[in-house]
Protein backbone atom coordinates (compact mmCIF):
# COMPACT_ATOMS: atom_id res chain seq x y z
CA UNK A 1 0.00 0.00 0.00
CA UNK A 2 1.45 3.68 -0.99
CA UNK A 3 0.25 6.91 -0.24
CA UNK A 4 -0.91 8.85 -3.04
CA UNK A 5 -2.15 12.17 -2.17
CA UNK A 6 -2.72 14.05 0.90
CA UNK A 7 -5.60 16.55 1.06
CA UNK A 8 -6.22 19.30 3.49
CA UNK A 9 -9.65 20.43 5.09
CA UNK A 10 -9.54 23.81 7.23
CA UNK A 11 -12.87 24.24 8.60
CA UNK A 12 -14.60 26.93 10.38
CA UNK A 13 -18.32 27.46 11.58
CA UNK A 14 -19.50 30.38 14.24
CA UNK A 15 -20.40 29.63 17.53
CA UNK A 16 -23.72 29.68 18.73
CA UNK A 17 -22.82 31.73 21.82
CA UNK A 18 -19.67 33.30 22.41
CA UNK A 19 -17.20 32.18 25.20
CA UNK A 20 -14.14 32.68 27.38
CA UNK A 21 -12.11 31.05 30.39
CA UNK A 22 -9.57 32.79 32.33
CA UNK A 23 -7.61 33.56 29.33
CA UNK A 24 -9.64 36.52 28.42
CA UNK A 25 -10.22 36.69 24.89
CA UNK A 26 -13.69 35.59 23.48
CA UNK A 27 -13.99 32.36 21.43
CA UNK A 28 -17.08 33.26 18.68
CA UNK A 29 -15.65 30.62 16.11
CA UNK A 30 -14.75 27.09 15.69
CA UNK A 31 -12.18 25.71 13.61
CA UNK A 32 -10.30 21.70 12.63
CA UNK A 33 -7.81 21.26 10.32
CA UNK A 34 -8.51 17.43 9.61
CA UNK A 35 -6.75 16.15 6.59
CA UNK A 36 -7.32 12.56 4.24
CA UNK A 37 -4.45 10.90 3.22
CA UNK A 38 -5.37 8.75 -0.03
CA UNK A 39 -3.76 4.94 -1.00
CA UNK A 40 -3.11 2.87 -4.45
CA UNK A 41 -5.32 0.46 -2.65
CA UNK A 42 -8.56 2.92 -3.01
CA UNK A 43 -8.30 3.02 1.67
CA UNK A 44 -7.96 6.44 2.88
CA UNK A 45 -6.88 7.93 6.27
CA UNK A 46 -8.04 10.25 8.54
CA UNK A 47 -6.31 12.70 10.71
CA UNK A 48 -6.65 15.89 12.75
CA UNK A 49 -4.75 18.96 13.93
CA UNK A 50 -5.43 20.88 17.23
CA UNK A 51 -4.34 25.15 17.15
CA UNK A 52 -5.07 27.35 14.43
CA UNK A 53 -5.97 25.46 11.44
CA UNK A 54 -4.44 27.58 8.41
CA UNK A 55 -1.26 26.98 10.13
CA UNK A 56 -1.03 23.22 10.44
CA UNK A 57 -2.67 22.99 7.05
CA UNK A 58 0.22 25.62 5.77
CA UNK A 59 2.92 22.96 7.27
CA UNK A 60 0.81 19.52 5.81
CA UNK A 61 0.65 21.28 2.24
CA UNK A 62 4.17 23.01 2.08
CA UNK A 63 6.26 20.37 4.08
CA UNK A 64 4.94 17.02 4.07
CA UNK A 65 3.19 16.38 1.50
CA UNK A 66 5.49 15.73 -0.88
CA UNK A 67 7.31 13.60 1.71
CA UNK A 68 4.51 10.88 2.10
CA UNK A 69 3.97 10.32 -1.69
CA UNK A 70 4.61 6.69 -1.81
CA UNK A 71 5.32 5.95 1.02
CA UNK A 72 3.56 2.96 3.11
CA UNK A 73 1.48 4.25 5.56
CA UNK A 74 2.70 0.75 7.63
CA UNK A 75 6.25 2.50 8.44
CA UNK A 76 4.51 5.01 10.81
CA UNK A 77 7.73 5.04 13.42
CA UNK A 78 9.95 5.62 10.14
CA UNK A 79 7.27 8.76 8.55
CA UNK A 80 7.49 10.20 11.73
CA UNK A 81 10.61 10.36 12.62
CA UNK A 82 11.49 11.58 8.84
CA UNK A 83 9.15 14.09 9.39
CA UNK A 84 10.28 14.64 12.76
CA UNK A 85 14.13 15.15 11.75
CA UNK A 86 12.85 17.82 8.58
CA UNK A 87 11.24 20.40 10.88
CA UNK A 88 13.89 19.13 13.55
CA UNK A 89 16.02 23.02 13.16
CA UNK A 90 12.61 25.19 13.57
CA UNK A 91 10.03 23.31 14.66
CA UNK A 92 10.67 21.28 18.01
CA UNK A 93 6.85 21.96 19.44
CA UNK A 94 3.79 24.26 18.26
CA UNK A 95 1.82 23.80 15.47
CA UNK A 96 4.42 22.00 13.22
CA UNK A 97 4.08 19.23 15.41
CA UNK A 98 0.54 19.40 15.64
CA UNK A 99 0.71 19.28 12.15
CA UNK A 100 2.52 15.77 12.59
CA UNK A 101 0.18 14.63 14.99
CA UNK A 102 -2.86 14.90 11.73
CA UNK A 103 -0.86 12.49 9.98
CA UNK A 104 0.47 10.37 12.38
CA UNK A 105 -3.22 9.68 13.11
CA UNK A 106 -4.29 9.03 9.44
CA UNK A 107 -1.42 6.49 9.04
CA UNK A 108 -3.02 4.59 12.36
CA UNK A 109 -6.30 5.26 10.40
CA UNK A 110 -4.59 3.40 7.79
CA UNK A 111 -2.60 0.19 9.20
CA UNK A 112 -6.20 -0.36 10.41
CA UNK A 113 -8.58 -0.83 8.01
CA UNK A 114 -5.75 -2.42 5.86
CA UNK A 115 -6.17 -5.24 8.46
CA UNK A 116 -9.39 -4.89 9.66
CA UNK A 117 -9.17 -4.13 12.97
CA UNK A 118 -9.47 -0.98 15.32
CA UNK A 119 -7.03 1.02 16.50
CA UNK A 120 -6.81 0.10 20.08
CA UNK A 121 -6.46 -3.61 18.86
CA UNK A 122 -3.05 -2.36 17.09
CA UNK A 123 -1.65 -0.62 20.09
CA UNK A 124 -1.80 -3.72 22.44
CA UNK A 125 -5.65 -4.65 23.24
CA UNK A 126 -8.50 -2.34 25.00
CA UNK A 127 -7.97 -2.21 28.83
CA UNK A 128 -11.83 -0.69 29.31
CA UNK A 129 -14.89 -0.16 27.29
CA UNK A 130 -16.49 1.93 27.27
CA UNK A 131 -14.53 4.70 29.02
CA UNK A 132 -15.79 7.19 31.49
CA UNK A 133 -16.01 10.60 30.79
CA UNK A 134 -16.30 13.92 31.93
CA UNK A 135 -18.13 16.80 30.96
CA UNK A 136 -15.97 19.64 29.96
CA UNK A 137 -17.82 23.08 30.40
CA UNK A 138 -18.72 25.70 33.04
CA UNK A 139 -17.05 28.53 30.50
CA UNK A 140 -17.76 32.22 30.98
CA UNK A 141 -20.45 33.42 28.73
CA UNK A 142 -22.30 36.51 31.07
CA UNK A 143 -19.93 37.89 33.23
CA UNK A 144 -22.84 39.22 35.75
CA UNK A 145 -23.90 35.31 36.56
CA UNK A 146 -21.46 33.26 36.62
CA UNK A 147 -22.29 31.50 39.68
CA UNK A 148 -25.98 30.87 38.67
CA UNK A 149 -25.20 29.76 34.93
CA UNK A 150 -22.46 27.32 36.39
CA UNK A 151 -24.81 25.67 38.70
CA UNK A 152 -27.53 25.10 36.37
CA UNK A 153 -25.02 23.82 34.01
CA UNK A 154 -23.53 21.31 36.75
CA UNK A 155 -27.25 20.21 37.28
CA UNK A 156 -27.83 19.53 33.32
CA UNK A 157 -24.55 17.60 33.53
CA UNK A 158 -25.70 15.59 36.41
CA UNK A 159 -29.21 14.83 34.84
CA UNK A 160 -27.43 13.49 31.59
CA UNK A 161 -25.98 10.85 33.61
CA UNK A 162 -22.11 12.47 34.25
CA UNK A 163 -20.20 11.24 37.22
CA UNK A 164 -17.01 13.42 36.74
CA UNK A 165 -17.05 17.36 35.74
CA UNK A 166 -14.42 20.15 34.83
CA UNK A 167 -15.00 24.06 35.19
CA UNK A 168 -13.18 26.65 34.18
CA UNK A 169 -11.99 29.24 37.06
CA UNK A 170 -9.73 32.58 37.23
CA UNK A 171 -12.27 35.31 37.51
CA UNK A 172 -9.53 37.78 39.32
CA UNK A 173 -10.71 37.20 42.84
CA UNK A 174 -10.06 33.90 44.46
CA UNK A 175 -12.89 34.47 47.03
CA UNK A 176 -15.05 34.70 43.95
CA UNK A 177 -13.30 31.37 42.60
CA UNK A 178 -14.15 29.73 45.39
CA UNK A 179 -17.68 30.55 46.31
CA UNK A 180 -18.58 29.60 42.55
CA UNK A 181 -16.70 26.42 43.16
CA UNK A 182 -18.29 25.79 46.30
CA UNK A 183 -21.91 26.23 44.74
CA UNK A 184 -20.85 23.57 42.31
CA UNK A 185 -20.04 21.34 44.55
CA UNK A 186 -23.06 21.87 47.02
CA UNK A 187 -25.32 21.16 43.19
CA UNK A 188 -23.90 17.83 42.24
CA UNK A 189 -22.90 16.23 45.37
CA UNK A 190 -19.42 14.62 47.12
CA UNK A 191 -20.05 11.36 44.67
CA UNK A 192 -19.35 13.51 41.72
CA UNK A 193 -15.79 13.88 40.41
CA UNK A 194 -15.19 17.41 40.23
CA UNK A 195 -11.89 18.97 38.51
CA UNK A 196 -11.27 22.57 37.86
CA UNK A 197 -8.96 24.13 35.08
CA UNK A 198 -7.68 27.58 35.85
CA UNK A 199 -5.82 27.77 32.21
CA UNK A 200 -2.74 28.99 33.67
CA UNK A 201 -3.88 32.48 35.17
CA UNK A 202 -2.56 32.26 39.10
CA UNK A 203 0.81 33.09 40.44
CA UNK A 204 2.76 30.54 41.99
CA UNK A 205 1.62 31.78 45.74
CA UNK A 206 -1.99 32.27 44.43
CA UNK A 207 -1.97 28.64 42.85
CA UNK A 208 -1.30 27.49 46.69
CA UNK A 209 -3.24 29.17 48.49
CA UNK A 210 -6.74 28.27 46.45
CA UNK A 211 -5.23 24.66 46.14
CA UNK A 212 -5.23 24.47 49.68
CA UNK A 213 -9.54 25.24 49.39
CA UNK A 214 -9.79 22.96 46.90
CA UNK A 215 -8.32 20.41 48.41
CA UNK A 216 -10.81 21.03 51.26
CA UNK A 217 -13.98 20.60 49.05
CA UNK A 218 -12.85 17.50 47.48
CA UNK A 219 -11.49 18.68 44.13
CA UNK A 220 -10.43 15.99 42.08
CA UNK A 221 -7.34 17.63 40.04
CA UNK A 222 -6.42 21.93 39.83
CA UNK A 223 -5.35 21.45 36.20
CA UNK A 224 -3.50 24.12 34.62
CA UNK A 225 -2.77 26.47 37.52
CA UNK A 226 0.21 28.10 36.70
CA UNK A 227 1.83 28.80 33.30
CA UNK A 228 3.55 26.18 31.56
CA UNK A 229 6.79 28.02 31.04
CA UNK A 230 7.06 27.99 34.60
CA UNK A 231 8.29 24.47 34.63
CA UNK A 232 10.34 25.38 38.78
CA UNK A 233 6.90 26.84 39.45
CA UNK A 234 4.98 23.91 38.86
CA UNK A 235 7.38 21.63 40.94
CA UNK A 236 6.95 24.14 43.58
CA UNK A 237 2.38 23.92 43.28
CA UNK A 238 2.86 20.13 43.08
CA UNK A 239 4.88 19.59 46.20
CA UNK A 240 3.07 22.03 47.86
CA UNK A 241 -0.76 20.97 47.57
CA UNK A 242 -2.08 17.62 48.39
CA UNK A 243 -4.64 17.04 45.69
CA UNK A 244 -3.37 16.33 42.08
CA UNK A 245 -1.97 18.84 39.88
CA UNK A 246 -2.39 17.98 36.08
CA UNK A 247 -1.04 20.05 32.81
CA UNK A 248 0.74 19.31 29.35
CA UNK A 249 -1.94 20.06 26.73
CA UNK A 250 0.23 22.27 25.50
CA UNK A 251 3.46 20.61 25.08
CA UNK A 252 5.01 18.33 22.88
CA UNK A 253 6.83 14.88 21.80
CA UNK A 254 8.00 12.52 24.77
CA UNK A 255 10.98 15.03 24.72
CA UNK A 256 8.86 18.62 25.83
CA UNK A 257 7.73 15.93 28.47
CA UNK A 258 10.87 14.66 29.78
CA UNK A 259 11.45 16.75 32.53
CA UNK A 260 7.33 17.35 33.58
CA UNK A 261 7.66 13.60 34.10
CA UNK A 262 11.00 13.16 35.69
CA UNK A 263 11.11 15.56 37.74
CA UNK A 264 7.43 15.22 38.87
CA UNK A 265 6.21 18.43 38.26
CA UNK A 266 2.92 17.59 37.52
CA UNK A 267 0.82 14.47 38.98
CA UNK A 268 -1.37 14.10 36.17
CA UNK A 269 0.07 14.52 32.29
CA UNK A 270 -2.44 15.41 29.59
CA UNK A 271 -1.08 15.31 26.19
CA UNK A 272 -3.24 15.56 23.56
CA UNK A 273 -2.92 12.86 20.18
CA UNK A 274 -4.22 15.84 17.39
CA UNK A 275 -1.00 18.18 19.51
CA UNK A 276 1.64 15.87 21.28
CA UNK A 277 2.76 13.52 18.11
CA UNK A 278 -0.69 11.74 17.52
CA UNK A 279 -0.94 8.11 18.70
CA UNK A 280 2.65 7.26 17.95
CA UNK A 281 4.53 9.84 20.08
CA UNK A 282 1.50 9.77 22.80
CA UNK A 283 1.62 6.09 23.96
CA UNK A 284 5.79 6.39 24.04
CA UNK A 285 4.67 9.58 26.74
CA UNK A 286 2.02 7.84 28.50
CA UNK A 287 4.92 5.00 28.73
CA UNK A 288 7.38 7.00 30.15
CA UNK A 289 4.70 8.63 32.90
CA UNK A 290 3.97 5.43 33.35
CA UNK A 291 7.57 4.45 34.29
CA UNK A 292 7.69 7.46 36.64
CA UNK A 293 4.01 6.39 38.30
CA UNK A 294 2.87 9.68 37.20
CA UNK A 295 -0.63 9.20 35.45
CA UNK A 296 -1.97 9.89 31.91
CA UNK A 297 -5.20 11.36 30.88
CA UNK A 298 -5.42 13.24 27.56
CA UNK A 299 -6.74 16.03 26.83
CA UNK A 300 -9.16 16.21 24.07
CA UNK A 301 -10.44 19.26 22.22
CA UNK A 302 -11.78 18.97 18.39
CA UNK A 303 -13.40 16.69 15.62
CA UNK A 304 -14.81 13.36 15.95
CA UNK A 305 -11.63 12.58 14.62
CA UNK A 306 -9.74 13.68 17.70
CA UNK A 307 -12.11 12.19 19.80
CA UNK A 308 -12.17 8.82 18.00
CA UNK A 309 -8.14 8.99 18.18
CA UNK A 310 -8.00 9.72 21.33
CA UNK A 311 -10.51 6.77 22.46
CA UNK A 312 -8.20 4.28 21.25
CA UNK A 313 -5.28 6.02 22.95
CA UNK A 314 -6.45 6.24 26.10
CA UNK A 315 -8.55 2.58 26.18
CA UNK A 316 -4.80 1.45 25.08
CA UNK A 317 -3.48 2.36 28.78
CA UNK A 318 -3.53 0.42 31.44
CA UNK A 319 -4.79 1.19 34.97
CA UNK A 320 -1.94 3.24 37.03
CA UNK A 321 -1.09 1.92 39.46
CA UNK A 322 -2.81 -1.31 38.57
CA UNK A 323 -4.57 -2.79 41.82
CA UNK A 324 -8.23 -4.41 42.69
CA UNK A 325 -10.41 -1.44 41.99
CA UNK A 326 -7.91 0.85 39.52
CA UNK A 327 -9.38 4.50 38.70
CA UNK A 328 -9.13 4.38 35.18
CA UNK A 329 -8.22 7.40 33.03
CA UNK A 330 -10.96 9.94 32.09
CA UNK A 331 -12.15 10.73 28.69
CA UNK A 332 -12.37 14.60 28.17
CA UNK A 333 -15.87 15.23 26.73
CA UNK A 334 -16.28 18.98 26.03
CA UNK A 335 -19.47 20.42 26.11
CA UNK A 336 -20.01 23.76 23.89
CA UNK A 337 -21.30 23.93 20.83
CA UNK A 338 -18.94 22.16 18.19
CA UNK A 339 -20.27 20.34 14.99
CA UNK A 340 -17.23 19.03 13.76
CA UNK A 341 -17.33 16.57 16.58
CA UNK A 342 -21.20 16.12 17.11
CA UNK A 343 -22.00 16.03 12.91
CA UNK A 344 -18.65 15.04 11.07
CA UNK A 345 -18.97 11.38 11.91
CA UNK A 346 -22.35 8.71 9.84
CA UNK A 347 -22.50 8.11 13.44
CA UNK A 348 -21.98 10.11 16.32
CA UNK A 349 -19.60 9.44 18.91
CA UNK A 350 -21.90 10.49 22.38
CA UNK A 351 -22.21 9.10 25.77
CA UNK A 352 -24.37 6.94 27.85
CA UNK A 353 -24.65 8.04 31.58
CA UNK A 354 -21.13 9.43 31.27
CA UNK A 355 -19.82 6.38 29.05
CA UNK A 356 -18.41 6.47 25.58
CA UNK A 357 -18.18 3.18 23.72
CA UNK A 358 -15.15 2.63 22.20
CA UNK A 359 -14.70 2.08 18.30
CA UNK A 360 -15.01 -1.20 16.75
CA UNK A 361 -14.40 -0.58 13.30
CA UNK A 362 -11.46 -0.96 11.69
CA UNK A 363 -8.90 1.78 11.88
CA UNK A 364 -10.36 4.66 14.01
CA UNK A 365 -14.17 3.39 13.71
CA UNK A 366 -15.54 5.85 12.34
CA UNK A 367 -17.04 7.04 8.72
CA UNK A 368 -16.76 11.03 7.83
CA UNK A 369 -19.39 12.97 6.54
CA UNK A 370 -18.36 14.37 3.39
CA UNK A 371 -21.36 17.39 3.35
CA UNK A 372 -20.46 18.01 6.84
CA UNK A 373 -16.76 19.02 5.22
CA UNK A 374 -18.40 20.84 2.46
CA UNK A 375 -20.56 22.87 4.38
CA UNK A 376 -18.26 23.80 6.83
CA UNK A 377 -15.28 24.43 4.68
CA UNK A 378 -13.01 27.50 4.66
CA UNK A 379 -12.14 28.19 0.44
CA UNK A 380 -8.59 29.14 -0.10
Amino acid sequence: MKITDVKTYQLSVKVDQPFTSSRGWWYGMKSAMIIKVETDEGLVGWGEAYGPAAVSRAVIESLFKKQLIGRDPFDVEVIWEHLYNLIKDYGLSGMTISALSAVDIAMWDLMGKATGRPIHKLLGGCFRNPVTAYATGFYFTDLDRTLEDAVEEAQKYLAQGFKAMKMKIGLGDLRKDLKRIEAVRQAVGDEVKLMVDANHCFTVPQAITIGRELDKMGIYWFEEPISPEDLDGYQQVTQALDLAVAGGENEFTKFGFREIIARKAMDIVQPDVCAAGGITECKKIAAMAQAHWVECVPHAWGSAIGMAATLHFLASLPDCPPCLCPVPPLLEFEQTFNPFRDDLATVQITHENGQVAVPEGPGLGIEINQEVIDKYLVKS
